[in-house]
């Protein structure tokens, strides 16, 4: 059977089915915790959800608690799910080089298959919201969306040798996961109010079996099988070893500017993207909350709208670096984003808080740009090891961050719900001083245009 390298499909289904069931997730929780806390079935309309707007009445300050609540258990979930997919991310992703990234595309699959055959029953049986701390954990053990995009990125980067193609070409994948994630959002709400929690989950969990069979089957791996015949089989000890000696002969071995450049580009990656998703998961909380009171469809119209500014920060970059360095888009970008979060904020109506999306036009262009100058600055043979690095803080990032904003929406969501918003745009500082400082130095040239590989080697020869 003759196989491809086309990776995308197998990114599109995935990225559809996890985000499919992620807002359900959410409203699932709030949902359970609701009926404990009144002791009565959410009550939903096609205009908003059961809100309590009144604030001197008790179903007040009791929503407020399921607000609390809800924010805290999600943070628990995530820290539970993440501590077993941190190790798992970086050691696949990083053994991709040797061992071929296919496995860091099929064990998430696998992971993500059974999380939602767990949901279904958890959802159908009306089992405890307990379980899904067990679930969470078991399919932390297969990865996470971070192992699975890095390995998706590393098999890009490994297949593209043509600069300007690698960085096309990463970009669409991040404007696939834009556009399927808004269209998945979209669905969600639909789904969810025409056959409820259950069966949503079964189609999810369908779109991963088809998503396995394609990667197994279909899907050609970066490393040929008689090269993988000829490596000799290692245990695990053996294979941790090699990881973390293969990502530390990538600094050990790089000249002083490559490797401070590395760290630095890797520095600002982590920053932006705390801020980045610490804020924007607390949008489906805050939207549930009042003023606001949105239902499910509202919630996935919301969801949706993030199509566009997937739509508009891959245009930005395909326009943008045509006449901009790489950093000055990365500048841009996150400019979008604090506009959009102060917004957000302030956004007291649905009219506002659907136009948060236009000044956050351009807030996914760091994103895929910062990966592709990580890219470029290391060799075809470190492809792996660097993204293998991009996932370990793509988990531990992404875990802190949504933790730390969910513990702060929940202590100060009685006095000012926005709080986060504003918090998460000031925090954007953080990169911008970084880069800034780069722009302030020597590094402004040829550094931060982005070395090719033919150029690293060379520099690399003449520092040794």
């Amino acid at each position: 059977m003759r196989k491809v390298l086309c990776v995308e499909p197998v990114i599109f289904i995935y990225v559809f089915a996890s985000f499919l069931t992620i807002p359900l997730v959410q409203q699932f929780i709030y949902r359970r915790l609701w009926e404990q806390e009144y002791n009565s079935t959410f009550v939903s309309d096609s205009n908003v959800t059961h809100c309590e707007q009144n604030k001197s009445s008790p179903a007040y300050i009791k929503q407020k608690a399921i607000q609390e609540k809800a924010s805290v258990f999600n943070m628990q979930l995530d820290l539970t799910r993440a501590i077993p997919s941190l190790t798992v991310a970086f050691v696949i992703v990083a053994n991709g080089d040797r061992q071929g990234h296919k496995r860091s595309l099929v064990l998430p699959s696998v992971g993500a298959l059974i999380s939602g055959i767990s949901f279904t029953a958890i959802s159908y049986f009306s089992l405890s919201l307990s379980v899904l701390f067990a679930v969470a954990f078991i399919t932390g053990l297969f990865g996470s969306l971070a192992t699975f995009l890095g390995g998706g990125f590393a098999y890009i980067a490994e297949e593209c040798h043509d600069e300007k193609q690698k960085t096309t070409r990463i970009a669409v994948v991040d404007l696939i996961f834009g556009v399927v994630s808004g269209l998945a959002g979209l669905s969600s709400g639909y789904f969810l109010r025409g056959i409820g929690f259950a069966w949503t989950f079964v189609i999810a969990s369908l779109l991963h079996v088809i998503n396995i069979i394609y990667i197994v089957f279909f899907l050609e791996d970066t490393v040929g099988v008689s090269q993988l015949q000829h490596e000799a089989p290692v245990s695990w000890k053996e294979l941790l070893r090699e990881t973390f000696s293969g990502v530390y002969m990538l600094f050990k071995t790089a000249p002083h500017k490559k490797r401070v450049l590395i760290i630095v580009l890797l520095f600002t990656f982590m920053t932006y993207l705390f801020t980045m998703l610490g804020g924007s998961s607390l949008f489906t909380l805050y939207e549930l909350d009042e003023p606001l009171c949105w239902n499910e469809v509202y919630i996935g119209y919301g969801a949706a709208a993030f199509t566009s500014v997937s739509l508009t920060s891959f245009l930005g970059v395909y326009l943008f670096s045509k006449c901009l360095k790489d950093i000055y888009i990365v500048f841009i970008g996150i400019f979008s984003y604090i506009g959009g979060m102060i917004m957000a904020a302030f956004a007291k109506t649905t009219l506002l808080m659907f136009l948060v999306r236009v000044p956050s036009l351009f807030c996914f262009m760091p994103i895929p740009v910062l990966r592709s100058m990580l890219s470029k600055v290391v060799l075809t043979g470190e492809q792996g090891a660097v993204f293998a690095c991009i996932a370990c803080l793509e988990v531990v990032t992404g875990t802190m961050s949504i933790s730390v904003f969910n513990i702060i929406y929940a202590t100060t969501v009685a006095w000012f719900s926005g709080f986060s918003f504003l918090l998460s745009a000031g925090l954007c500082l953080i990169p911008l001083s970084v880069l800034c400082w780069l722009l302030c130095t020597s590094w402004n040239g040829e550094d931060l245009a982005l070395l090719v590989p033919e150029e690293v080697s060379s520099i690399e020869s003449a520092d040794s």
